[in-house]
């Protein structure tokens, strides 16, 4: 194994013995949810994987060392401060001695190197609003298309331009099954998205496809779920991001001024349906990891 990744025992074990596990991003914990509840949505998240019989292996950069598998106490460590770790960013987090909270992107640049194939989170990066001014693009989606890995999320983050993502995903030859939806999610709200390829009926069916996607040389799959609880947010989305225009906020900046905005006008309600579908997608993620063991 790299020196610079530590897997936690619980993981190796079960990676070595061909057991499900389920990869989850560290983000959410330091950016996504003020403290001390973006560690109780991880222990949430962990606590949901394992009650479909997988092992959850939160990633994030610690010490010096990119770890596969964090305790609570390690996820505490995970505050504000901590860097946003894509992949462009975990080396430098490791070698600067950094807390790095990884995103979707180097979530699963981690999960290549240890061999995990199945991720939990939120909602996916893609296109922002009005590409190409700015030129931004998520690191999401380009990691996405070269990993052999299911991601769970409720659709694109919300304050992205989704019908575009979609075109993106289709264009990197990445599948979007939607999860007993022919819709794509819009994260805080069900329906409204644009139409998914392809539907599945349960977790099995889903990790038939991505296996069969895999064996013809495919690499990563979307599973879009339902959030559990919908809300239209689309308004206040719209709002959040002028007021983050006339503020001067940008790059990795925007998503938590957006959620905190969210939050902040929509008296909690963002927040609460955000951490639910969290937990919903690792769930997700852990009984399709279990039924790809199984076939």
């Amino acid at each position: 194994m790299n020196e610079l990744v530590v897997v936690a025992d619980e993981v190796r074990t079960a990676l070595d013995e061909g057991s499900p596990v389920v990869a989850l991003e560290t983000t959410l914990v330091a950016h996504g949810f003020p403290a001390p509840e973006g560690v109780e949505v991880a222990l949430e998240s962990d606590a949901a994987v394992r009650a479909t019989g997988a092992v959850p292996a939160t990633i994030g950069v610690l010490d010096g060392r990119i770890r596969v598998g964090l305790d609570a106490a390690e996820l505490a460590r995970f505050t504000s401060d901590a860097r946003k770790a894509g992949p462009r960013d975990l080396a430098a987090c490791a070698v600067q001695g950094a807390v790095g909270a990884t995103t979707v992107g180097g979530a699963l640049a981690v999960a290549a190197l240890v061999g995990i194939r199945f991720l939990g989170t939120g909602g996916i990066g893609g296109v922002h609003r009005g590409f190409p001014i700015p030129p931004d693009v998520s690191a999401d989606i380009p990691a996405l298309a070269r990993t052999p890995a299911l991601v769970v999320s409720s659709g694109a983050k919300s304050l992205l331009d989704v019908s575009a993502t979609m075109e993106l995903l289709e264009t990197l030859g990445v599948p979007v099954l939607g999860f007993r939806t022919d819709t794509l999610p819009l994260f805080y709200s069900a329906s409204g998205g644009p139409p998914v390829p392809q539907r599945v009926e349960d977790a099995t069916e889903a990790g038939q496809v991505a296996a069969a996607h895999w064996r013809l040389g495919g690499a990563g799959v979307l599973l879009a779920n339902p959030p559990p609880e919908s809300l239209e947010a689309e308004a206040l989305i719209e709002k959040a991001l002028t007021q983050a225009r006339r503020e001067g906020v940008s790059g990795q900046a925007v998503t938590p001024f957006v959620l905190a905005f969210l939050h902040e006008r929509s008296g909690g309600r963002t927040r609460e349906v955000n951490r639910k579908l969290i937990v919903a997608n690792a769930r997700l993620a852990g009984e399709v990891a279990v039924a790809f063991a199984e076939l």
